[in-house]
């Protein structure tokens, strides 16, 4: 395992809520954290059917194009019932011309298990893959897993993207019906997260 020897690293990615969250984690390891957007990179087509190979696409373009280690992460919902589905393509999954609309990616989940009379409980997980690549082309890979299911009707106004819909293996609750403390203690990117540090960081 490689370990991060640095002062500064790219999060690969143009979200603004992300890049706080990863940079209070990586904090205490004297880690200067920048995004891709603060670089003016585009975000490059990830065109891999798996989260692990899309994860490595955003993180080798940002390490080659900056000259620095680069992070991402690309995670989503699968759902048992939908063969998996939406899988690597849980955000574009909520794509309208007018931006994200996830209470409508949610609906279309629920009502395509109806469609498919699936049976109960609809089981289903979050996954999260965090890929840290180095400019000269190495990577380590650090996976979460966070299983469930999906229930109706939603739940909760914490979270985002997909939370509401979500009750994780073991509780009655689903992820936007906790507090960010409690889901963070036992998501699918804390998980992630949890090796990456150890890994490469400890």
């Amino acid at each position: 395992m490689r370990k991060f020897d640095g002062k500064e690293l790219v999060l690969a990615t143009h979200n603004k809520g992300k890049l706080e969250e990863i940079s209070a984690l990586l904090a205490p390891f004297g880690i200067t954290v920048t995004s891709a957007a603060d670089h003016g990179l585009e975000e490059p087509v990830e065109d891999q059917d798996n989260f692990i190979g899309n994860a490595r696409i955003k993180a080798h373009y940002a390490a080659k194009a900056t000259g620095l280690p680069a992070l991402s992460d690309d995670s989503g919902i699968s759902v048992d019932g939908l063969d998996g589905a939406p899988g690597v393509y849980t955000a574009d999954w909520a794509e309208t011309d007018h931006g994200r609309d996830f209470p409508m990616a949610m609906a279309k989940v629920w009502d395509e298990l109806e469609a498919r009379n699936a049976p109960y409980p609809r089981t289903a997980a979050f996954n999260c893959t965090l890929c840290l690549a180095w400019p000269d082309g190495q990577d380590e890979i650090f996976v979460g897993r966070m299983p469930g299911q999906c229930v109706w009707p939603m739940r909760g106004d914490n979270g985002h993207g997909y939370d509401p819909m979500f009750q994780p293996e073991g509780f009655d609750v689903t992820f936007a019906e906790m507090t960010s403390e409690q889901k963070n203690a036992i998501s699918h990117r804390s998980q992630a997260f949890e090796k990456l540090v150890q890994g490469c960081f400890a």
